[in-house]
């Protein structure tokens, strides 16, 4: 009953304003007044799954904490349209255990999954050839059919990885002004605001929380023993300071919610302009974005202060000399793309240039400025196989002028390149009801793969899955920190 009313007020929230703009929006566009008011037409739809997923980890005999866990079992979405004479609405919304579980006060338990409940809601007006959209929205961008350098307007969610193919629903809707201009019969002008900035998501606790933040105090111990060897190595008490900087509880330093900017303001704001066009049999498209980087730089301040006092006043450590600084950084982007269809081929490519504030290279707390690439096609091979091949790339330009200590440079130890490749073969057997699947993704550098095979029965509107993931490679990289993380995923979902 709660959640039929949760669904039912923010229906009837979202309709009662478009009913009025749908009587009258007087702007004067393909406009007639003395014509009937058009009625409204509203449409529902949605999917409700149920699903088991297991991590092989959790079936090890030897482990001394046994299974106590199956997913969430049951999830789903709803969607509702409404559309007037020169205007239409759209709500989804996420129903799931975690995001409906409330309190006995009616208060979220877990305010992580809380924005989730509403994955999007947006209104979006005709005025000739030009469409205004307003709301909370999910935008994609450029041409690859996966994650590509292009598509920067919404952050993603990796606090779970088992969905990692279904890049959409990764997506954060944002709340945004978009406005596309259709010129012509092939060409289209869009520009977007988004009036504050959200990062990528990632998991602070449990299986999915990646090295890079759970891993911060020892990466900063390391760099403040690093900068004492450099500046003390021959001071008489060199081995028992250091080995004390071994053992300094930097645990408060964590990456926590205390540690993050305030990213809801106006100066957070970001805009992006986008034009794409047909010349021949080409599809072209160019854009320009001005925002911050998904991923935050993390560095410390003070560690000079810290150690000057350390060897002044041993062995007291006055750890409030130093200062975690989480930033994500502004940068502008200039970008182009482009699809053809070329000898049984669906190419599509894009390329960026990304320019941060760190035009020197040598700021530690600024990422350097990096280009970015992808190339991909898609192809029917023999035997009724279908092929999808992705290949990204970024590139980070003045490698020569970073660092090598990571408390002083949030690059230090970074490759200068990050090359992903992504297959996917499938094949249909039995009228296309039934699908085999084998997607496999590799990063280059770290040496990391992480496999996922499916096979997926179609009945009408009923579908029947059995997936899996296998992560491996070399230690501590991208992919290959979930090594622990293998599992096995079966479920059954309506489409309605």
């Amino acid at each position: 009953m709660r959640r039929s009313l949760i669904a039912g007020f923010l229906l009837s929230a979202f309709l009662f304003p478009l009913s009025l703009l749908a009587q009258d929006f007087g702007f004067g566009f393909d406009e007639d007044r003395d014509a009937p008011s058009s009625p409204i037409s509203v449409q529902t739809g949605g999917k409700v799954q149920g699903e088991l997923l297991g991590y092989f980890e959790d079936f090890d005999s030897e482990r001394e904490q046994k299974l106590t866990s199956l997913g969430d079992i049951f999830s789903g979405n709803l969607n509702f349209s409404a559309s007037g004479a020169n205007v239409d609405a759209f709500i989804n919304l996420n129903i799931s255990p975690l995001s409906l579980e409330e309190l006995g006060d009616g208060s979220l338990t877990n305010s992580v999954y809380a924005p989730q409940l509403l994955d999007e809601a947006y209104l979006r007006a005709f005025f000739g050839p030009v469409n205004i959209e307003a709301g909370l929205r999910k935008l994609a961008w450029g041409k690859a059919d996966s994650l590509g350098p292009l598509d920067v307007v919404n952050p993603l969610d990796y606090s779970d990885l088992t969905g990692i193919t279904d890049s959409m629903s990764m997506k954060i809707a944002r709340p945004l002004v978009h406005v596309s201009w259709g010129m012509g019969d092939t060409s289209k002008l869009e520009a977007v605001f988004i009036p504050n900035f959200a990062a990528h998501r990632f998991a602070r606790e449990g299986r999915w929380t990646p090295d890079a933040f759970s891993g911060i105090p020892e990466q900063f111990r390391d760099g403040i023993g690093n900068r004492f060897t450099e500046r003390f190595s021959a001071h008489p008490y060199y081995n028992l300071i250091l080995a004390g900087i071994r053992n300094a509880d930097l645990s408060s330093f964590a990456f926590t919610s205390d540690l993050l900017p305030d990213t809801r303001g106006i100066e957070y704001a970001q805009a992006g302009l986008r034009f794409t066009s047909t010349f021949g049999p080409a599809d072209v498209g160019m854009q320009y974005f001005y925002g911050n980087l998904f991923r935050p730089t993390i560095s410390l301040d003070g560690v000079d202060a810290f150690l000057d006092d350390l060897v002044a006043n041993l062995p007291a450590q006055n750890l409030d000399l130093l200062v975690p600084q989480l930033t994500y950084n502004r940068y502008h982007q200039i970008g182009v793309d482009y699809a053809q269809v070329l000898l049984g081929f669906n190419l599509r490519a894009e390329f960026a240039a990304h320019i941060t504030e760190d035009l020197s290279g040598d700021d530690g707390r600024i990422n350097n400025p990096f280009l970015a690439w992808s190339v991909g096609f898609d192809r029917d091979l023999f035997w009724g196989i279908n092929a999808n091949v992705q290949c990204g790339e970024t590139i980070r330009l003045l490698n020569d002028k970073v660092g090598d200590n990571p408390v002083f440079d949030a690059e230090a130890g970074l490759d200068i390149t990050a090359t992903r490749l992504t297959v996917q073969l499938s094949k249909k057997f039995l009228r296309d009801n039934l699908e085999i699947k084998a997607v496999n993704i590799w990063d280059i550098e770290d040496m990391d793969i992480y496999f996922i095979p499916s096979i997926v029965w179609t009945v009408k509107d009923v579908k029947a899955e059995l997936s899996g993931g296998i992560l491996a490679g070399k230690e501590g990289g991208e992919l290959s920190q979930y090594y622990r993380n293998c599992f096995i995923k079966t479920g059954l979902s309506y489409s309605f």
